[in-house]
């Protein structure tokens, strides 16, 4: 499936949030996704479904001083 991630057209098998995550080697604690502009809650990446032509934005917290 063919998604657009942080701005750039990639192909991926995964079929919710958990797994793309999984799929691009990525910790999901520290994290915030947005897919088509709405931003999901940690508690339901498992349940998230993403489909095809999906705009996911992935952001990652980082703390520091």
């Amino acid at each position: 499936m063919k998604l657009t991630i942080n701005g750039l057209r990639q192909e991926i098998r995964s079929s919710n949030i958990i797994d793309l995550l999984d799929e691009l080697d990525l910790k999901k604690e520290k994290m915030v996704i947005e897919i088509n502009k709405k931003i999901i809650e940690k508690e339901k990446f498992n349940e998230t479904n993403i489909k095809e032509n999906d705009s996911i934005e992935i952001i990652t917290l980082v703390g520091g001083g």
